[in-house]
């Protein structure tokens, strides 16, 4: 088994795959009577001519290093961002699109204050908080035509820290 091993999540790596959402730096603007720091516009969010912006809730299931890497999914119809309803790092595994395959998988994770946007068709891992709860908010595309592609891996990887 090929192992992966685990980065952590930085804007830079992470470009060519989507975007990362955290409150760093200082504030894009103050609102609020001066008591608020508005962090503006960090994602590129893509719901295609058909579909609109919708916002789920996910529970998912902790797990743990090693992972066991055997499927990727894409959505070639929008964006999707997860939004943690915590403060606990959870693992993001992207793959470049190799000729419609998925490559080489990435691991990442989170510093526990980041989400993250995937782009329109980006490889991507199912989500794994790495802690309890695993509760998200997910804002992504709603529409009548399908969006999910799946590829399974004829030999899994192992993520390790």
């Amino acid at each position: 088994m090929q192992e992966i091993r685990v980065q952590p999540l930085t804007q830079e790596a992470f470009a060519p795959f989507g975007d990362v959402l955290a409150a760093t730096g200082a504030p894009d603007k103050i609102i609020n009577q001066g008591l608020c720091g508005r962090f503006h516009d960090r994602a590129q969010l893509d719901f295609g001519p058909e579909g609109r912006a919708g916002i789920s809730i996910f529970n998912a299931e902790p797990r743990a290093l090693p992972n066991r890497l055997d499927m990727v999914e894409r959505h070639p119809e929008g964006s999707q961002a997860f939004l943690p309803l915590h403060e606990h790092p959870f693992l993001v595994i992207v793959a470049p699109d190799e000729g419609g395959q998925p490559g080489q998988p990435l691991a990442f994770v989170t510093d526990g204050k980041q989400g993250i946007n995937l782009h329109r068709n980006t490889w991507h891992g199912v989500l794994t908080p790495l802690a309890a709860p695993g509760l998200f908010a997910v804002v992504d595309r709603i529409g009548q035509t399908p969006n999910l592609q799946e590829h399974w891996f004829d030999t899994p990887f192992s993520v390790i820290a």
